[in-house]
């Protein structure tokens, strides 16, 4: 029961801060939604494309994806990231 209701405040508090309205090369709960409809598997939310669990605005760190997408928008000089773009993305070697 503390685990969903952990949980449950946690989204909510992600909710409200992705909610606060369009931003330049900020990810949203929206993003996410369209990515797993795109048939991607979003695992782990947020850090699918950011280094921390829960981004706070101006203090974003993108891992190599989230890195790639926002280059792939100065690139194609869209106003916002495609998710669907990331079906280009190829994982970086280790």
């Amino acid at each position: 029961m503390k685990k969903t209701l952990l949980g449950g405040v946690a989204g909510l508090i992600a909710l409200g801060l992705l909610a606060g309205g369009p931003r330049t090369a900020s990810a949203t709960v929206d993003m996410q939604k369209k990515a797993k409809a795109a048939g991607m598997e979003v695992q782990g939310g947020c850090v699918y494309c950011h280094v921390e669990k829960l981004p706070k605005k101006g203090a974003v760190t993108n891992n190599d994806r989230g890195t790639w997408l926002v280059a792939e928008k100065d690139k194609r000089k869209a106003k916002e990231g495609d998710v669907n773009w990331l079906k280009e993305y190829v994982e970086p070697k280790k």
